[in-house]
């Protein structure tokens, strides 16, 4: 199987109210202790909690040391005894069994993104210090891979989440057909594939390999779940590193909508950045120079389409190219000469426009996005929001304020986490990250006031954790001993470390 650098899968988390979480009460309580009339009580759950795994190889092209099993959990926590559903687990075992603290749970984003392969991944990267401290333990989410999948049968043409306001009417249509399809194929299933269930089973997993307390490493929406974890298992949580971190009052149109203003601020760094170069990339001088020219851009594309590898581009298509890649200066930089050359009548090549590979279905993604949070119901609101972030956020333009089959969704089982708590963590985080931006980490951090935060000034690019020397320092140090850093740190950008995105490429919105 093909290694891969560790970094994140990503994506968000993105609520009426039914049944408060299974926390804890005490480091000695029953596994899931009942909180409501609404939430199951220890007893009833006591046939998943005390689930035996039979642990077999995970496939024909994964090592023998990676073994996998399926346990079941309830679809509805506040019915035990109804429909069961698989969740499928894996284990790498430490190889210092003398060392040995716990166990290291993972997720590697989305929503949407399958886990099983994560102790593998992170096999490849972490420092023996760390892994001998663990067994290392993935999961594909409920909804996700092998755990009872959601898959709605969407079309190539419906399987992409995120429309531009020019085809409006089309959204409509497109989002209430996406919600029609989920809720025939999925049924009953389909409302019980959130965050708060997720995290629910992770208990449940807990449980089952006989741990009293789990340690975690999140990356992008996986922050999302290991917060709202922290949130209704407080006591149960004990070394959570969550890396390029969503805010959970977001969850999840919030996390969309803030791409938007975040794009203008990376552009400007932009402009000045590229404007200190203009001996190298000759688009200006001054930062007002440097955004004339690529605005120039647009503007010729938009009058006549320019070409590039072969594939006609105009305004909109120039903008939805490079709007990311502002948040790595050099690489927009050498995409939007590319551009320039273009719209002066030169052939640019490399800016790899051919057919892309299919995407990754959204079922699972647009299921949990919908299940976490309350969205409006009226169309007309996403049109106005539009127009308004268009007008607002000429870069971004209305790209992530367009209509979603959330809007013909069925009802939140239950009201979005608010997270609020004194668990300790580790939050790390690159400035310049096109997905989570700083704004949101900082967010968490404020929720998670037993937290400290790991900031990489100038860095680059979604996904910090084995690519910074000095956060990988803080975070290696933390799960080793269990100890935080005594206050917040600020690191600096690695030279020739930077990255534009994952290459843990998630199916969900943030990857």
């Amino acid at each position: 199987m093909q290694r891969r650098p560790l970094v994140p899968l990503l994506a968000v988390s993105v609520m009426a109210a039914l049944a408060p979480g299974l926390a804890a009460t005490s480091a000695t309580a029953s596994p899931l202790t009942r909180s409501s009339p609404d939430v199951a009580s220890a007893d009833a759950l006591r046939p998943y909690t005390q689930q035996k795994p039979v642990w077999k190889r995970c496939g024909a092209d994964t090592p023998a040391a990676l073994r996998c099993a399926t346990l079941k959990v309830p679809l509805d926590y506040r019915h035990p005894g109804g429909k069961k559903i698989d969740i499928a687990i894996s284990r790498l075992k430490t190889s210092a069994p003398g060392k040995r603290h716990g166990v290291l749970l993972s997720n590697p984003g989305g929503p949407g993104g399958p886990g099983l392969e994560m102790p593998l991944e992170l096999d490849a990267q972490l420092p023996q210090q760390v892994k001998d401290r663990y067994d290392l333990i993935g999961f594909d989410p409920r909804g996700v891979g092998r755990s009872t999948p959601v898959q709605c049968g969407l079309s190539p043409e419906e399987n992409t989440l995120l429309r531009p306001l020019r085809t409006f009417d089309k959204n409509v249509a497109w989002a209430k057909s996406v919600a029609d399809k989920c809720r025939t194929k999925a049924g009953d299933t389909l409302v019980h594939i959130n965050t708060r269930n997720t995290a629910r089973d992770m208990d449940v997993l807990r449980a089952v390999l006989g741990e009293r307390k789990i340690s975690y490493y999140g990356v992008s929406y996986g922050t999302a779940l290991g917060a709202v974890y922290t949130q209704m298992f407080p006591r149960r949580a004990d070394r959570f590193v969550l890396d390029s971190a969503v805010d959970p009052k977001r969850m999840w149109r919030g996390m969309f909508r803030i791409w938007a203003p975040e794009a203008e601020r990376a552009f400007q760094r932009w402009t000045k950045w590229t404007a200190a170069r203009d001996a190298t990339y000759r688009l200006g001088a001054t930062p007002a120079a440097v955004g004339k020219s690529f605005w120039d851009v647009v503007a010729r594309a938009d009058r006549d389409p320019i070409v590039v590898d072969g594939a006609p581009l105009d305004g909109a298509g120039v903008r939805e190219l490079v709007r990311r890649e502002f948040f790595t200066v050099r690489d927009a930089a050498e995409r939007v000469v590319k551009l320039k050359e273009a719209a002066g009548g030169r052939a640019a090549q490399g800016l790899d426009l051919r057919e892309p590979p299919p995407e990754p279905d959204i079922s699972a993604t647009v299921t949990v996005v919908c299940g976490d949070s309350s969205w409006p119901r009226d169309p007309e609101t996403y049109r106005r929001d539009s127009i308004r972030d268009a007008d607002r956020y000429p870069l971004y333009g209305d790209f992530a304020a367009g209509v979603m089959p959330c809007a013909f969704w069925d009802r939140p089982v239950e009201a979005t986490t608010e997270v609020n708590n004194k668990v300790p963590a580790l939050i790390v985080q690159n400035e310049w990250d096109s997905q989570t931006p700083l704004v949101t980490a900082r967010a968490l951090h404020r929720q998670m006031k037993g937290s400290r935060m790991v900031t990489v000034d100038e860095g680059e690019g979604h996904g910090v954790y084995t690519t910074n020397p000095c956060a990988d320092s803080a975070a290696n140090s933390y799960l080793a001993t269990g100890k935080l850093p005594a206050a917040d740190v600020t690191c600096q950008a690695a030279p020739g470390k930077q990255r534009a995105a994952s290459s843990l490429p998630a199916p969900g919105p943030l990857g």
